[in-house]
């Protein structure tokens, strides 16, 4: 198979713009990964929501069941997953990261793609994967908000795609922060599965930013997923919504994104040599 045939999929990719071409190869590679994924899965797509749900059943047992949990808001299994299933994109968004160029080593050398296509497959793969297990949450919201009418839903639920894209652009720059570094320094590929398990429970994931104490408040909106957070939460906890954070989290995201570009080209060239 071609190069070109691999980066765009079809006869003419000389017609397309740059931007296009980078729009379909990214879609091309993302698409790949996601259908050799569930191909060699029994469940496949099953997966998708069967992780997020596994995981929520644990922490809902516990903090529900076992102790008496003074975080959170009720029902606790949708607060849960409002942050959960996202904090599981981000998580396994980076954590690939890691493997970026080390896994497809040869392909990269021998592809004439932009190799900032490598990363954001995997940041683009991981956030499908996130949009296929939202009838998880979907699911618990119309049993709790709709049937059994404990809650209520809220105009802030307009405020999901935000959140989204905020995600996105703070993922991508993080990766592409990872992804080059790791093929100089390979011990921080455990550095940064340490640093991700330690920022799950720095995040308002379990628990809420509402039940932090006061004088964390000011400090835990430079952790820029509390106002990510805050904004999937917001309408089903209007409380839970904290416009400061947000807008740390969308500048800490935009400059992440930038840094994250700037480290990508600038070790671009000595990655290559290295792989």
């Amino acid at each position: 198979m071609s190069t070109a045939t691999v980066a765009y999929g079809d006869a003419h990719p000389l017609q397309r713009t740059p931007l296009a071409r980078y729009r379909h190869a990214l879609w091309l590679l993302t698409t790949r990964d996601l259908k050799v994924r569930y191909s060699t899965s029994a469940l496949g797509y099953l997966w998708s929501v069967l992780d997020p749900l596994v995981m929520a059943g644990i922490y809902w047992f516990v903090f529900t069941q076992v102790f008496q949990r003074p975080v959170g808001t009720e029902p606790y299994i949708v607060f849960l997953l409002s942050a959960l299933l996202p904090w599981m994109w981000f998580n396994g968004a980076v954590s690939d990261s890691t493997r970026a160029f080390l896994k497809d080593a040869k392909l990269i050398r021998s592809t004439k793609i932009p190799r900032t296509i490598w990363v954001n497959r995997i940041v683009l793969s991981k956030g499908i994967e996130f949009l296929l297990a939202l009838p998880v949450l979907a699911l618990f919201v119309i049993v709790f908000f709709v049937i059994d009418r404990g809650a209520s839903v809220h105009w802030e639920l307009a405020l999901f795609p935000l959140a989204i894209l905020l995600q996105a652009i703070l993922t991508a720059g993080v990766a592409l922060i990872v992804a080059p570094l790791v093929v100089f320094f390979r011990d921080l590929e455990r550095a940064v599965k340490l640093v991700l398990r330690f920022l799950f429970y720095a995040s308002p994931i379990i628990y809420g930013v509402t039940d932090l104490p006061s004088q964390l408040h000011f400090w835990a909106a430079f952790n820029p997923l509390s106002g990510i957070f805050g904004l999937y939460r917001a309408g089903f906890y209007p409380d839970e919504l904290e416009w400061f954070n947000v807008a740390i989290a969308a500048v800490m995201s935009v400059a992440l994104l930038a840094v994250g570009l700037w480290v990508f080209r600038s070790t671009e060239r000595q990655v290559l040599k290295e792989i």
